[in-house]
């Protein structure tokens, strides 16, 4: 049922009663008085986890981040820690990155925990994301929270939940925290902090998590010291992790971007601090130019996602998609494990639905399984979970993150940069290169090329018209794309693959997702869906053929291109 503004005006009037604070009263009345379109956006619905957690803007009202709503949030996670660990002593992490206000909302989560008589331990300054993954294992916590909104604009913040093994929480738990959540009150909020039980930690668990990420990132791969590196953080917490390990892996020409090193919740040097943004990295890559560098980094604020530019043969810097790292480290790492005979079939990588359709013909080639999940982390986190029997390599997505083994359970720029590091030193060493290794990978499995559209449609009109986007997909289906007859519809809204050449429905064993996957009779595909963090819905596209040498790749990827460009001219999206 619609809510109706004399509903926003009731919720929003709560909001203006004693237990809130005098700042957040005023400002809720300010909007009352004077702003109902405000009002309205503020108050309109309650946040909800999405594929990253809780992500919105920060602000007054149930629609925004702020200490009530992420203390809410923590109140039901430790009423549900309670009856799931009854009698335990509870010992939660928690970790916060860049942005505006993480630092004193995290102080909030913290004492809202304590004040639940649960065991706190909270990071003295800014840390990276995979580092709060990993300080809930290794401080045997029962949860963890990171305060980040990711790449997310300024004006954004969030609130990720992990759980006993690092990862974020999924079904069940997921469901029966937001309904414990949903079943409190804000006056419910224990603010009350016993403050013994929140330690600060820094330095140890830095030394843990920075040993754990050069053991597992490094192959003793030659010729560390004649690469040249550029790295930008991007005003973000990777510049608390990222150099510091690349120095103890004997990296020694790490060449900083200073103007981005600064962590800085405005993002002042880019429109978006996200490295899937071509412009994010333009310094970076003037940098490497002028420095003649081998190769470019950079990472988003909470250093999960990590943008590669490289050296492509004609010796022009060249912007890598995710796609395209995630194939030519998981080829990778299936090689060295393979050269050490650690492959027994009882080992997987792992993708998401959205991905290249390569990631499969790399498993296939080394014998290994293929195991493919919704778009997240959390579900690779699971899956490895769910089969203690198989040995994880490791597994990515295209939205730029990569994890490599199991010791964080989530993506990770840290470790993925040094392994990315590690296959252009040995590349060099070999007088080849990074990008000439990737040509090698389409030569022996196939050229495959991926196109992102993503829309952005923001407020209460913006979701609409996403929804009103999907709702038409289902029903008048796309049923060619650039003259390729469609003939398999995955619906994952429903669990239900349509083949259309047969007429014959089948369920898929996976979690509903309001995802869209049209297939052609070639292999082209394109996927659709809302963004679970952000007010877009994102198209995603997939075209291959097959090469014989990695001299014709330039010929065949530029057909591709074509492809792909009619696709989005056809459906208006170009």
């Amino acid at each position: 049922m619609e809510i109706t503004i004399e509903d926003i005006r009731k919720k929003a009037s709560a909001w203006t009663g004693a237990f809130f604070d005098e700042a957040t009263r005023n400002e809720v009345q300010g909007l009352l008085d004077h702003n109902i379109e405000e009002l309205k956006e503020s108050f309109y619905k309650d946040l909800e986890f999405g594929t990253g957690g809780m992500r919105g803007t920060m602000g007054v009202g149930t629609n925004r981040i702020n200490k009530y709503t992420l203390g809410k949030n923590t109140q039901g996670l430790s009423n549900y820690l309670k009856t799931t660990y009854p009698g335990e002593e509870l010992r939660v992490a928690i970790a916060y990155d860049c942005r505006h206000n993480s630092d004193t909302l995290a102080r909030v989560v913290a004492e809202v925990f304590a004040a639940n008589g649960i065991k706190v331990f909270l990071f003295s300054e800014l840390r990276a994301t995979p580092e709060l993954s990993f300080a809930v294992k290794h401080l045997n916590c029962h949860c963890g929270v990171v305060l980040t909104a990711s790449h997310n604009p300024p004006e954004y913040n969030g609130y990720k939940v992990y759980w006993t093994d690092g990862g974020q929480i999924v079904p069940p738990q997921d469901k029966e925290i937001i309904e414990e959540i949903e079943s409190i009150d804000f006056t419910d909020i224990k603010l009350d902090a016993q403050e013994g039980l929140i330690e600060l930690i820094d330095k140890d668990v830095d030394e843990a998590f920075f040993n754990a990420s050069v053991k597992n990132g490094t192959i003793n791969a030659d010729g560390r010291e004649d690469l040249k590196i550029v790295f930008t953080s991007l005003h973000g917490t990777s510049i608390t992790a990222i150099p510091e390990v690349l120095k103890r892996a004997g990296y020694t020409q790490v060449h900083i971007v200073e103007e981005q090193a600064k962590p800085d919740g405005d993002f002042p040097t880019v429109k978006s601090p996200n490295p899937e943004e071509p412009e994010a990295l333009a310094m970076a890559m003037e940098k490497a130019e002028s420095l003649d560098a081998d190769m470019v980094i950079g990472t988003d604020p909470d250093s999960d996602r990590l943008g590669i530019a490289v050296r492509d043969n004609d010796g022009n810097m060249t912007l890598l998609n995710g796609n395209q790292t995630m194939i030519l480290m998981t080829r990778f790492l299936l090689e060295l494990w393979k050269k050490e005979g650690r492959i027994n079939g009882k080992e997987f990588i792992a993708s998401t639905i959205v991905s290249t359709p390569m990631m499969a013909k790399l498993a296939e080639a080394y014998g290994v399984e293929y195991k493919e999940g919704l778009t997240g982390f959390k579900w690779i986190a699971k899956m490895i979970k769910d089969f203690p029997e198989l040995d994880f390599i490791g597994g990515g997505e295209e939205s730029f993150g990569y994890m490599v083994g199991e010791f964080v359970r989530d993506k990770d720029a840290v470790t993925a940069s040094l392994l990315a590091c590690e296959i252009a030193a040995q590349a060099k060493a070999d007088g080849s290169s990074f990008y000439n290794e990737l040509l090698k990978c389409y030569a022996d499995f196939g050229l495959y090329k991926e196109r992102l559209v993503s829309i952005t449609k923001k407020g209460i009109s913006g979701a609409q018209e996403i929804k009103q986007i999907m709702i038409d997909l289902r029903e008048n289906p796309v049923k060619e794309l650039a003259g390729e007859k469609v003939v398999r519809i995955e619906d994952y809204a429903s669990s239900i693959a349509y083949n259309l050449l047969s007429n014959k429905e089948e369920k898929m064993d996976i979690p509903a997702s309001n995802v869209l996957i049209y297939y052609t009779e070639n292999g082209t595909k394109m996927a659709a869906r809302p963004s679970g963090t952000e007010p877009k819905i994102k198209f995603y596209f997939s075209a291959n053929t097959t090469v014989d040498s990695t001299d014709e790749c330039p010929a065949k990827e530029q057909g591709l291109d074509e492809k792909l460009d009619a696709i989005l001219k056809q459906l208006d999206l170009n």
